[in-house]
């Protein structure tokens, strides 16, 4: 054996196989080396703390470039969550009552560096269900008393066309109407008329003149994020609790707030949301589609999930009869699935009756709906209405709660048209059984489960079908 001199190799010693010759051969080796490699060794990592809607909490260590919608994902993946695309980062300033939604493409590192030391604030993890819903119903959020086009357009916009020109960097749709202002170091409101124009908020010093003389500048938000009032009337002593206002970048307390009051929520949504396109643009619409993306055959504006291989292999089927056969009609097939879940609770029932006492039995059926998420004991109206609002004014959002006024019934707290209204559940005794109901015993259920399940498929007396409920999640 030669003794293997300096500079020698398993390449230059044909003796020995390379066991790995595409490692070693190929052109494009350090190439590998350094694009393979996972570039997160060299990142800086943070911790952060997450609460949720009960307040638990858990802390994270994640890489200083995260953003919000990261650490949705990575908390999804670790409560085995279902990600529907929903799952927001919230900031709530508790100290000044102020709340947002922060972007799915904000970096939170960037979110907590325009924290003041002194100030009480948390990132929160829970649903936000009106997230993205303006870019599929864009008519129900921009009403035609609020928003102006410029003069060559179209005055009968379509769907696809509002969108279209929100998201233009040329041109803007003007968003006018009265708001009311907090005067600068004062304690006083004044109703003002505003506008809303690419250059920036603007308020007019004589009536609702638009034009260049009259048009005072109110604030622009580049450097400034918006917040949704949590607290309504208490803290800033506004006149409505359709509150909201603009926080430069770390500045602390509230004498630096621009705060603004509408009269309803369906003007704050207006304006709230046009602010929002105004400053993020073309990348809200990216981070909407973003879920979607590499999914052929899904228009832009008209997006429906694809169905997966396995799935579109599921077929209705009936077994009823002596021979079972598929089950063409969707709507025979969703009536044959509500009526085999009806039957197999009354089979489960009848089993547990015939291990109980009919006492026991009652306790259950009263008490069954507690362990529900959609459930909330005890709650009252103002934090029903919260919660909802925490969840999105998107049309179905819902929760059920206990009567503040009445201990026997419960209550049904459902957001339609961007208001949330409230409906009783009244408890009838009929033959010695108990049952619930919507209108007034039209309509009977034997427990609330059943009725919040007859209502996610049948519109019924409400104004639109249960869709998505406001639950307490916990990390």
């Amino acid at each position: 054996n030669r003794r293997k001199k300096k500079g020698d190799s398993i390449l230059e010693n044909p003796s020995i196989p390379n066991p790995f010759p595409e490692l070693c051969c190929s052109p494009f080796a350090s190439v590998l080396s350094a694009s393979l490699l996972p570039k997160a060794t060299s990142r800086k990592k943070q911790v952060i703390k997450v609460y949720s809607e009960d307040d638990t909490s858990r802390a994270l260590e994640v890489p200083s470039d995260i953003t919000a919608r990261d650490v949705c994902q990575l908390l999804i993946l670790k409560n085995h969550y279902v990600d529907d695309h929903s799952w927001t980062l919230f900031e709530q300033l508790t100290h000044i009552g102020l709340g947002r939604a922060i972007e799915d493409h904000e970096l939170v590192m960037e979110v907590q560096s325009n924290w003041v030391m002194e100030e009480e604030t948390k990132l929160y993890f829970r649903k936000n269900y009106a997230k993205y819903e303006f870019f599929k119903n864009p008519l129900n959020f921009f009403p035609d008393h609020m928003i102006s086009f410029p003069s060559d357009t179209n005055a009968a916009l379509s769907h696809t066309g509002i969108l279209q020109m929100f998201l233009s960097s040329s041109t803007y749709p003007e968003i006018h109407g009265y708001l009311y202002a907090k005067e600068q170091g004062k304690k006083s409101w004044k109703k003002l008329y505003f506008l809303l124009r690419r250059s920036g908020l603007y308020f007019s010093t004589k009536g609702t003149s638009k034009e260049p003389r009259h048009l005072q500048f109110f604030c622009e938000f580049s450097n400034s994020d918006m917040y949704m009032s949590l607290t309504g009337k208490k803290i800033s002593g506004a006149p409505t609790n359709y509150g909201f206002c603009f926080k430069p970048n770390k500045s602390g307390g509230t004498r630096d707030l621009k705060q603004l009051c509408a009269d309803d929520e369906q003007s704050r949504t207006c304006w709230m949301t046009a602010i929002r396109l105004l400053k993020y643009g073309m990348q809200l619409y990216q981070n909407y589609m973003q879920p979607y993306q590499g999914r052929s055959g899904c228009s832009p504006l008209n997006i429906t999930p694809m169905r997966s291989i396995s799935e579109n292999s599921l077929v209705a089927m009936d077994f009823s009869g002596h021979r079972s056969r598929i089950i063409e009609n969707p709507t025979e097939a969703l009536s044959v699935a509500v009526e085999e879940g009806l039957a197999w609770r009354r089979r489960g029932c009848l089993r547990l009756n015939s291990h109980g006492s009919p006492i026991a039995m009652s306790n259950m059926g009263m008490s069954i709906h507690k362990s529900q998420s959609w459930f909330h004991h005890k709650i009252s109206r103002e934090e029903a209405q919260r919660l909802i609002l925490q969840h999105g004014l998107v049309d179905g959002v819902f929760l059920v709660r206990d009567s503040q006024s009445n201990p026997k019934t419960f209550v049904l707290s459902l957001s339609h048209g961007l208001k949330i209204k409230h409906f009783q559940i009244v408890p009838l005794e009929d033959d010695g059984k108990l049952f619930y109901t919507l209108d007034d015993g039209h309509t009977r259920f034997t427990d609330l489960i059943q009725l919040v399940e007859f209502y996610q498929l049948n519109k019924g007396v409400l104004p639109c079908k249960l869709k998505h409920y406001c639950a307490r999640i916990a990390l």
